[in-house]
């Protein structure tokens, strides 16, 4: 089963600095039916001002997965973590038993970013954060592991989940196929193009949410760069 959210009918909110679209209930926006899609959470389209952001504030027991999209985002926690994350790059914080972090555009023009969240396998546990460049023509026509839990996955970003969030940039009339196995959940967006999943179409931006699909096909109908998430 895929159910398409367009991004016409996601929740949201525009807070001047921050214009932020949620797949899944957050904040104010709240619906009993979109509460995540297995140990998947969140999914927040943002888009945040020059030199605006979010100031300090805490987390724990969260996988928290940061893709930017356009621009640069620069964090900077408690453990004294400092870092930049650009364009087609990702960095990842593990709250585990608690961290203080912020995450601020100070960039000259507006950063546009997915923030997804991931439940861990097991609560607790000192908390991290690493951030890595994922070159785009290195998922040229293939998905990519970004950031996994599995050991398998040597080159993406570690997260402590059963879960990994792959990335794939396709050109119009590529194909690509994901084993997702039909007792996992997926669910992916387009961050530009548009995509047939399984027969169904997605635009840029919209969200597709994947239950009992053994294999996925995606097609790309124009160029076309796609996140994938694959959750227990």
């Amino acid at each position: 089963m895929i159910e398409r959210r367009t991004f016409n009918g996601l929740g949201g909110a525009d807070h001047g600095w921050l214009k932020a679209r949620h797949h899944f209930s957050f904040s104010n926006y709240y619906d009993p039916k979109r509460m995540g899609v297995g140990s998947l959470r969140v999914w927040n389209d943002d888009e945040i001002a020059p030199n605006k952001g979010f100031a300090p504030h805490p987390h724990s027991n969260m996988e928290i997965i940061t893709y930017v999209r356009e621009g640069a985002i620069t964090h900077e926690d408690s453990l004294g973590n400092v870092g930049r994350t650009e364009a087609g790059d990702v960095q990842v914080m593990s709250a585990g038993s608690g961290i203080r972090h912020s995450e601020y555009n100070l960039e000259e023009k507006p950063t546009k970013l997915f923030q997804i969240w991931i439940e861990p396998t097991r609560p607790g546990g000192a908390p991290a954060w690493g951030a890595k460049p994922f070159p785009k023509s290195g998922r040229d026509g293939r998905l990519v592991p970004l950031a996994s839990g599995f050991a398998e996955d040597k080159d993406a970003l570690p997260i402590r989940t059963d879960a990994r969030v792959l990335g794939a940039s396709l050109k119009a009339g590529e194909k690509v196929e994901y084993p997702l196995g039909a007792k996992r959940s997926g669910y992916l967006v387009p961050a530009k193009g548009a995509v047939e999943v399984n027969g169904v179409r997605l635009d840029a931006r919209d969200g597709a949410a994947i239950q009992n699909e053994d294999v996925l096909n995606i097609t790309a109908l124009e160029d076309s760069e796609i996140v994938l998430v694959d959750a227990a």
